[in-house]
């Protein structure tokens, strides 16, 4: 495997994930959402479910990690949409030229979320738990069926069920790091929640690990393996920032600013990676202190 091409290569988990192939000699060919500049780029719209299916030909894999981020902004029922049309039928332009394709990939790594398991409370959820209800695992489950096509033409297809990346740029951790670099940190709510995190390091190395191996295919959840609480967490970032974690933001301030966003941070996902573990897969930082740290350096 020497050529992939990579949706989403501009976003957090993208970027890294390009610069790691690239370190390691592949050639990756980056969609872009205007006409191609050099044969590396292949052009798409996937609200309007385009693909230049030309610039796959050669391609070994093909990751899509496109979408609208979910918590750039306020959900209004236009960004909703948004947030479905360009992961949804993103992946089902995707999915349809792969599977037109003469000499297809050997694989579709699909992008895809802890949310589809929506609250989970205290109980742990791996790839077996069922769909949860609401806007995020409903769009989950669509978004996944949507690479159908690709499935049926013989492609190995895997989704990346990911959490909350631990990251110092982009993603709901690089809103985080400055609050609690400057003191303002606290816990969301009472803190009993569970978040499920994944340093950005272990997110792009399953990527790849699920990429190499061919008997990998379905979901995968992409956390470490230890879940944590709101407040375990917390009192985790202020450790390793020596800086005081004494704010919190009570849910119904919270519910005000965020609106119906507010319910998938205050809820609870105790997502566990059974299957990854399953497969051999080994974290680098599987513990939170260590997993902020490496975000750090």
């Amino acid at each position: 495997m020497r050529r992939i091409a990579v949706a989403g290569a501009s976003g957090l988990i993208g970027n890294a994930l390009v610069r790691s192939l690239t370190a390691d000699g592949f050639e990756v060919r980056r969609l872009v959402r205007r006409a191609a500049r050099d044969p590396q780029e292949v052009c798409w719209d996937p609200e309007q479910e385009y693909v230049d299916a030309s610039g796959l030909a050669g391609c070994d894999a093909v990751v899509n990690l496109a979408g609208a981020g979910v918590g750039d902004r306020r959900w209004s029922e236009a960004y909703k949409q948004r947030i479905h049309d360009s992961r949804v039928l993103g992946t089902r332009a995707l999915a349809r030229a792969v599977a037109a394709l003469d000499e297809r990939p050997s694989v579709l790594v699909n992008g895809s979320a802890m949310g589809i398991y929506g609250e989970t409370g205290d109980r742990i959820a791996d790839e077996d738990a069922p769909p949860g209800r609401g806007f995020l695992p409903e769009l989950c489950v669509e978004w996944e069926a949507a690479a159908a096509p690709a499935e049926e033409a013989g492609v190995r297809t895997v989704f990346a069920r990911t959490g909350l990346v631990v990251a110092r740029q982009g993603g709901a951790w690089g809103r985080l790091f400055p609050l609690f670099k400057a003191g303002l940190g606290g816990r969301i709510g009472d803190g009993r929640q569970y978040w499920s995190y994944i340093a950005l390091h272990d997110e792009v190395a399953a990527i790849r690990h699920l990429l190499d191996r061919d008997d990998l295919s379905g979901p995968f959840n992409l956390t470490a393996p230890e879940p944590l609480t709101n407040r375990e967490i917390t009192a985790a970032m202020g450790r390793v920032l020596g800086r005081p974690t004494v704010f919190a933001v009570p849910a119904p301030v919270l519910r005000t600013v965020l609106g119906e966003m507010a319910g998938d941070v205050l809820g609870s996902a105790r997502v566990v990676p059974r299957r990854l573990l399953e497969s051999g897969f080994r974290f680098a930082f599987p513990g939170i202190d260590d997993a902020i740290r490496a975000a750090l350096a």
